[in-house]
Parts: structure tokens; C-alpha cells; sequence
């Protein structure tokens, strides 16, 4: 049976869509913009922006009752392909060890103008 995860520590959904849902042992989050849950301001800096996406999939596996070291699949959207290096410096400081499988593509455009959006799949 499918459980809804909703969490005041990551931005509230802006559209018709929820935070995170688990099935069947999994925890499936949507994507993450990089907008502070406490101040709802987003930096303009994409080694910022990811931080804080991460930050945000990171609460709501917390919520779930999960956590980032527990993550199978990370798909990264990006606004500019030149920010990968920027991104990976951050990224890496997330998954020191055994890091989840990943995709990063560049979107011609990501909601709130934002430089990056983070989605996760993790197991329970």
C-alpha cells in the first residue's frame, strides 16, 4: 500500500503532486528545487542550489524513515551542463562512499527558474 510523506523541513509541493511516496520498501521523492523550507528564498549560486536540493530530498527521506545513505537512483535536472563540475564538487560531499546510481540531464527550463532539481529513489 502506497503511504504520502510530507515534511515542513523541504519546501512544500508547488503544484498537484506530493513530496515522497513509499511502496513496496521504496521511498520514490519528488524533484527537489533548491528553495530553503525556512525562508523559501533560493540562491542564485548552483554549488548552493544543490546543497540545498540535497538538504531537501535528504528531510524527506528522514521523514520516510530513510536516508540519503540508502539511496539506489538520484536523477539530477539541470538548467546548464557547465555546472557539472560545480554540482559534482557538492554532490560528492553527500555520498562519500557507495554512492547511488545517477542521471544528470540537462531541461531547457526547471520550475522557479532554478539552476537544479534533485529526485531519489531509496529503499525503507
Amino acid at each position: 500500500m502506497k503511504k504520502i510523506i510530507s515534511t515542513t523541513n523541504a519546501p512544500a509541493a508547488i503544484g498537484p503532486y506530493s513530496q515522497a511516496i513509499t511502496v513496496n520498501g521504496f521511498v520514490y521523492t519528488s524533484g527537489q528545487l533548491p528553495i530553503d523550507p525556512k525562508t523559501g528564498e533560493m540562491p542564485d549560486d548552483i554549488a548552493a542550489q544543490t546543497e540545498i536540493s540535497l538538504k531537501n530530498v535528504a528531510a524527506i527521506l528522514e521523514e520516510a524513515g530513510t536516508s540519503l545513505e540508502k539511496a539506489v537512483k538520484m536523477t539530477v535536472f539541470v538548467r546548464d551542463m557547465g555546472d557539472f563540475d560545480k554540482i559534482n564538487a557538492v554532490y560528492k560531499t553527500f555520498f562519500e562512499n557507495d554512492p547511488p546510481t545517477r542521471s544528470l540531464i540537462q531541461a531547457a527550463g526547471l520550475p522557479k527558474d532554478a539552476g537544479i532539481e534533485i529526485e531519489c529513489i531509496a529503499v525503507l
